[in-house]
Formats: C-alpha cells, sequence, structure tokens
C-alpha cells in the first residue's frame, strides 16, 4: 500500500520498494489521460479533474504528497510582487505584472514584519492547517500527506521585497540585513507556534535559500542569520513530535550539514543538489526525496532516461528513507512517451 510504504520510509524502516512522488504530473492532462484512459484537460469539469487526478496518483503509486499552506496570500499588504512565467498548459498562471513595494535599500532596511503585518489568530491558523491537511488527505487517502509553510525565512524575504531589492539591502549593510532577517523570523515563528499545535503528523517547511550555483548571499549570513533562525522555528515542530521535511529549490550542497543539524527529518532535493553527498551523510538517518533531473525527460532520449533513474536508485535504494521523485517538476510539455518511459523505468527498479 502507497501509505504504508510512504511512512515505512519517513520512519526508516526501508519498505520492499522504493516509494515515489511526484510534483506538478497531475496538471499534465495528456499524460494522466493517457495512463488512466479517461480523457480530460484544463477545461473539464472539476469534479472530473479530481476523479481523474485521484485514478492517475493511484495508477503511478504516489506514497507522499508534497504540500503547504502559508504563503505571501499570508502576509500584508506591504509587499512586492514579481509576476509569475507562464507554466500551466493554458497559460492561465502568466502575470507580468510586477509590484515594487520599497522605494530603497533604506526603507528595506527599515521594515519590520511584525509592526506591518501585525500578529496572526494564533488558535484561527491552527484550525486552518488542520484543515488543509484533512482535505489533502480527503483528496489523495492513499499517500502520506502534510500541511506546511512556504515563506519560512528567505522566501519570505524574496516575497516582501523581490530579488532586486532584497540583494540592494543586502550589499548596502550586511549587519542590518541579518537584523532584518531576524525580525522576519521572529515574525514566521507565530506560524511554526499555531502549527506546532495542529493534530498533524508531517508537515513541510519550504525555504529557497540558493540559486542553481548555491549561495546568493556570502555563506557567513546563513550561518548567523538563518539557520539560527531556523532552530527557533523548528523547535515547536519537534518538541510536538511532528516529522520535518525541508525543501529549497537550487543546489544547497554548500548547507546540507548545517540544515540536518537544526533538526529536520528529511531532505526534498532538486538534482542540483548532490544526491550522492546527502546519500553518504544522511541516508541512514534521514528521508531523502528526490532528484532525477526534469531536463533529461524533456529532451527524450530513453537511454538517459533509463541512465537517470538508475543514478537515482544506485544511491538511494540502500537508503531506507528514500523516495524516488523528478525535480523539480513533471512539466505540461514533457513529451508523454518520456514520462511513461520514466514510469516504467522506475517500477522496475522500484522492487528491493
Amino acid at each position: 500500500m502507497p501509505f504504508d510504504d510512504g511512512w515505512a520510509a519517513l520512519n526508516l524502516e526501508m519498505p520492499s520498494r522504493v516509494p515515489r512522488t511526484e510534483y506538478s504530473a497531475e496538471q499534465h492532462w495528456p499524460l494522466i489521460s493517457k495512463v488512466t484512459g479517461i480523457a480530460v484537460s484544463p477545461d473539464s469539469d472539476e469534479a472530473i479533474r479530481g476523479r481523474v487526478q485521484r485514478a492517475f496518483r493511484r495508477a503511478w503509486n504516489f506514497d507522499l504528497i508534497w504540500s503547504t499552506l502559508i504563503s505571501r496570500e499570508d502576509m500584508g499588504a506591504k509587499r512586492s510582487y514579481m509576476g509569475h512565467a507562464e507554466y500551466l498548459e493554458d497559460g492561465s498562471d502568466f502575470d507580468a505584472g510586477i509590484v515594487t513595494a520599497f522605494t530603497d535599500p533604506e526603507e528595506a532596511l527599515e521594515f519590520d514584519p511584525r509592526e506591518s503585518y501585525g500578529p496572526i489568530d494564533r488558535r484561527a491558523t491552527t484550525r486552518r492547517f488542520e484543515e488543509h491537511y484533512r482535505a489533502n488527505c480527503e483528496r489523495a487517502p492513499d499517500a502520506v500527506n502534510m500541511t506546511g509553510v512556504y515563506v519560512s525565512c528567505v522566501s519570505g524575504l524574496i516575497e516582501v521585497f523581490g530579488w532586486e531589492m532584497l540583494l540592494l539591502a543586502a550589499g548596502v549593510d550586511g549587519e542590518r540585513f541579518g537584523r532584518l532577517t531576524q525580525r522576519y523570523a521572529d515574525w514566521s515563528l507565530q506560524f511554526f507556534e499555531a502549527l506546532a499545535e495542529a493534530d498533524v503528523p508531517v508537515v513541510m517547511m519550504h525555504d529557497d535559500i540558493v540559486w542553481s550555483s548555491g549561495p546568493f548571499i556570502r555563506p557567513e549570513w546563513y550561518r548567523e542569520r538563518v539557520f539560527p533562525a531556523y532552530r527557533r522555528l523548528l523547535r515547536p515542530l519537534l518538541d510536538s513530535g511532528k516529522k520535518v521535511l525541508f525543501t529549497s529549490d537550487g543546489d544547497y550542497t554548500m548547507f546540507v550539514d548545517d540544515i540536518a543539524a537544526v533538526g529536520v527529518h528529511g531532505f526534498v532535493l532538486e538534482p542540483l543538489t548532490n544526491l550522492e553527498y546527502v546519500a553518504e551523510r544522511y541516508g541512514d538517518t534521514h528521508a531523502i526525496i528526490g532528484n532525477a533531473d526534469t531536463r533529461i525527460l524533456l529532451r527524450g532520449v530513453r537511454s538517459e532516461i533509463r541512465a537517470e533513474v538508475e543514478r537515482c536508485m544506485s544511491i538511494g535504494k540502500r537508503c531506507p528513507g528514500f523516495f524516488m521523485a523528478v525535480g523539480n517538476h513533471i512539466p505540461y510539455n514533457t513529451p508523454v512517451d518520456s514520462a511513461l518511459y520514466y514510469n516504467q523505468v522506475y517500477e522496475e527498479l522500484a522492487p528491493r
């Protein structure tokens, strides 16, 4: 059963097959139509889409569903917006609008999230986490579900300032930018405290701390400000006995040890983070989710797809908490035949 295998892996109990999850494949309508035999598109009735997505998850044996609740919408009005590139098949997510909420680095460095955004209703937020988790369980009852926070710390700063102002502020005065980081984490802590009180066993901490090339600010800033903030944020969750998973885009190999040290139970990896390093250091102690390269599926060369699945399996299969996944997504423009072949190779190699 997918739930049993997913739960066993999260608890490092080495299920008899390598479990898996995927991201965005459920929005790849030609793929799920092919897999389920039920024609569906973005224009199909919502109930039909949900039914076919559930059938697709069963067919592909999803063991874990990635999900967070708290996002930019939970912040106040004083925040920037960087627009959105086209990602969905129908292009409905494209947004060329860009909003810069801060006029200069000085204004950014003086920003106080608690003063601007105020406190949250903690009890109501706890209920929201529980309702979100229950809704996820109803939507995917055969898999391990979760809820969590998307704008934990660095991702929150990105949402508040946008990339240009964030980097300007960090460059103008590193010490004050460090204090600003701490103020944001102090405000974010209230979400983690509310989540700690929720009846939810698994949570996701998302924070995009790096680019594809690695850190975008000097590593000392992360170690002086970000990771100490993580310890404060995670303490309530760890004290409440929850399983905590961590996600960042990009290459965070440099910081894997720092992130392990704050107490997380698992890592979600894009292909840029070094799976071999993570498995060697933490394969016996942490869940590891990822990290097949989506670009290889997009190229559509079968020999490369097989080699990529074999690479991940050869490293991860010995690890009791390893989950197969394409990082970071299987987008709608992935050739259907590539996705089907990827799944075929996964199913061939999944048994231990």
